[in-house]
């Protein structure tokens, strides 16, 4: 049996939390998903490191130009979500 294995915005949350910090940050919910990073407190740097710890969890390459074209969590999601979703694993 094949599986797809996708990123949800809870596992987003939580890398995100990792790499950008708690205090200045707001949590990534569906309410402000379609914000901007810097308008929810994360800075390229915390979204590089978090597409790093992306690429290690689920060893996938993501595509550079991501962060230029994944500028909200919603948007992040879903670039993410292609590139696992064109993967299946065996369950």
């Amino acid at each position: 049996m094949q599986a797809t294995v996708r990123l949800g915005l809870t596992d987003l949350t939580r890398i995100l939390r990792v790499w950008g910090g708690e205090e200045d940050c707001v949590e990534v919910t569906e309410d402000v998903q379609d914000l901007y990073w810097m308008e929810l407190g994360y800075d390229s740097l915390s979204v590089l490191q978090t597409i790093g710890s992306i690429e290690r969890k689920y060893d996938v390459l993501l595509d550079g130009e991501l962060l230029e074209l994944a500028d909200t969590p919603r948007r992040f999601l879903r670039l993410v979500n292609e590139v696992l979703g064109s993967r299946t694993v065996a369950v």
